[in-house]
């Protein structure tokens, strides 16, 4: 049965760096999902079992964050950002490092595939309608996101992840990783101002056809106070409570039961915007490597390992380590699988796993879903933002980026 469930095991995490199943409408969720069910099948277990596989505090932690996101993006926040990033009055480098700042700010408290998935399409039409090429800005969108992300330890649903399986606090976790995220930033900005500087520099002309949106939608968006406050209140609330004894899960759902209760929004309405597929790609994860954890196998390639003098927790093979992974398999089923087999991992290798695994996901386009998400976006707006468009910039400020978070910490250790 070992061997069956290792087969299960290696079919998923293949299937999770091919992303799809060849000739099969199966993605990453439906892969975990379906594996999940094969597993269950097979090797049967008792409920209780299966239960304790799936990390419930997670879910509802990420969960919770998911509805005080879209509380914002509801009151027309995130549009009114990226209106006013598309319209301001400044040139072509001060725009971009705005970009970077909003998106990479706003993604270190709302997470950063939500920041991508609201700001871009209202940023890519007000840059085409201001005749500016799109494609460095979104660029500098994806990457500040990611990077802003690792700053907290609510940035990204990986972070939720290692900070919940590690207790890991919010104000400590804070100060060891704002400064790499923040270094990251500035090497999203400094390669994008340079390997897109024409494209910068040209002059701004009038689009060839009118923008695809009617003039209308080119004002700027309505923003619902009164929603807009509710979401900043919900937000204190949530780090507040973060600093409590309470349990983060439970601070979470209360919330997000707050904002559920509203005069304006319908709970289904705001329910239809939770990212349900990943919540089920987590729960497909969870049951899925604790399968493979049972069997004791990652154990002994743990053993083998450090037998070899490879330390999966020394900076070096981590960097290598967080930068293939999250490039093939993605960021999330990495850390899913990493923290399964050294659950018990020292808090400052906890920290370096968050920056590391996060920092890496810039360096290729399918390095993480906010990648994927702003070139979606943007090619429903009419803008192609191809592999290699996004490799020109990926690579360098990866390893740019990486390599300053190896100082860093090696200067704190």
């Amino acid at each position: 049965m070992d061997l069956f469930i290792l087969a299960v095991f290696i079919a998923t995490y293949l299937g999770m760096a091919l992303g799809r199943v060849p000739g099969l409408g199966v993605d990453r969720t439906g892969i975990a999902l379906l594996a999940a069910i094969v597993l269950q099948s097979v090797a049967p277990r008792d409920g209780a079992a299966l239960v304790a596989a799936i990390d419930f505090e997670t879910l509802a932690i990420l969960f919770g964050l998911m509805v005080v996101s879209i509380q914002f993006a509801a009151c027309g926040f995130h549009d009114r950002c990226a209106h006013w990033l598309a319209n301001a009055a400044c040139g072509p480098f001060v725009l971009l490092a705005l970009v970077v700042g909003v998106a990479g700010g706003l993604a270190a408290l709302l997470t950063n595939d939500v920041v991508a998935l609201a700001m871009t399409p209202m940023l890519t039409r007000g840059l085409m309608a201001r005749g500016l090429d799109p494609k460095p800005y979104l660029i500098a969108l994806a990457g500040a996101a990611n990077a802003g992300s690792a700053a907290t330890l609510i940035g990204n649903p990986q972070n939720i992840l290692i900070a919940q399986t590690g207790d890991l606090d919010l104000l400590p976790f804070l100060g060891a990783c704002l400064p790499p995220a923040l270094i990251g930033m500035a090497c999203c900005w400094a390669c994008v101002a340079v390997i897109w500087r024409a494209a910068l520099r040209r002059p701004a002309v009038p689009p060839a056809a009118p923008p695809a949106a009617p003039p209308a939608a080119m004002a700027p968006p309505a923003v619902d106070r009164p929603g807009l406050i509710k979401g900043l209140v919900a937000t204190a609330l949530l780090l507040v409570l973060f600093l409590t004894p309470l349990d983060r899960a439970t601070a979470a759902l209360i919330v997000a039961g707050l904002i559920l209760t509203s005069r304006k929004l319908r709970s289904r309405d705001t329910l239809g915007l939770v990212d349900w597929q990943l919540l089920i790609l987590f729960v497909g994860l969870f049951v899925v490597v604790d399968s493979f954890t049972a069997t004791g196998l990652p154990s002994l390639l743990l053993d083998a390992a450090t037998a070899r003098g490879l330390d999966p927790l020394a900076t070096g093979p981590m960097v290598a380590l967080t930068l293939a992974g999250s490039n093939t398999i993605g960021n999330v089923p990495l850390i899913t699988l990493w923290l399964s087999i050294l659950p018990a991992a020292p808090t400052e290798a906890l920290y370096r796993l968050a920056v590391f695994s996060t920092l890496a996901g810039n360096f290729l386009l399918i390095g993480s879903i906010a990648n994927l998400i702003v070139a979606d976006q943007a090619g429903r707006q009419g803008v192609s933002l191809g592999f290699l468009d996004h490799a020109r910039c990926g690579v360098p400020m990866t390893l740019l980026s990486l390599g300053f978070a190896w100082g860093w910490f090696a200067l704190i250790a």
